[in-house]
């Protein structure tokens, strides 16, 4: 099972807040369930939260040293993926972003056909293990695969460089402002526009707008009933 699957998992089951899943709030914001206001203000506490969570826990997985494992082919791939990432032009990552969290979404609306935790498991690991095979671009992901690539850059000993062949001047995409601007920005717009429009918006118009019209809607008087 892929780990960003097994991370989803943990966030339906759990009942635990992801920015990325969480931006089918616009459904109950179309509904005119929630105000503007409210929708900003769930996701920006998300995304901060998530954005503290995922950067404490790359620092924690820095200090465990698991990157030196295997004579350091661990920390070799984190800083393959995290210079790869932030070396992405502003519109491949941005469309990367959006098809990323299409996937996501879709993963949580199968959920809400799902009766037990099993079939929840079995509606998130299809679309989830599809946006990781394509390389797609997951925002809050993003938060941890890449401060990794960037502590492991800053901290690694000599010994590391030494046995993976490398330097730290390998990886020049990998620096914080390419993290934040190259990367971060482009892909959570473009995560919005994948969950919050091509899913949440559009499940909505098909589903949902025509039964709030029908709900709304208020009944006709018979004449016969008005007469009387």
């Amino acid at each position: 099972m892929q780990p960003s699957a097994s991370g989803l998992i943990l966030v339906v089951v759990a009942g635990a807040e992801l920015f990325t899943g969480n931006n089918l709030i616009v459904m109950a914001w179309a509904s005119h369930k929630v105000s503007t206001g409210q929708l900003l203000r769930n996701w920006l506490v998300v995304y901060v939260g998530n954005f503290i969570g995922s950067i404490l826990t790359a620092y924690m997985m820095y200090l465990s040293r698991q990157y030196e494992m295997s004579s350091g082919a661990v920390g070799l791939t984190a800083l393959n993926i995290a210079n790869t990432k932030t070396g992405l032009d502003f519109v491949p990552a941005l469309v990367l972003g959006i098809f990323c969290n299409t996937l996501v979404c879709l993963a949580v609306w199968l959920c809400m056909s799902a009766r037990t935790t099993t079939d929840r498991v079995l509606a998130i690991v299809p679309p989830i293990s599809a946006f990781v095979a394509a390389g797609f671009e997951h925002s809050i992901a993003n938060m941890y695969f890449i401060p990794v690539g960037l502590f492991i850059k800053a901290g690694a000993s000599a010994t590391f460089w030494t046995n993976i062949g490398k330097t730290a001047a390998d990886f020049p995409n990998l620096t914080w402002g390419n993290f934040f601007l190259a990367n971060l920005l482009p892909v959570t717009i473009g995560n919005i526009i994948g969950g919050a429009v091509m899913v949440g918006l559009v499940y909505w118009s098909i589903y949902l707008r025509t039964a709030q019209k029908t709900t709304a809607k208020p009944a006709q008087m018979k004449p016969a009933e008005h007469r009387s």
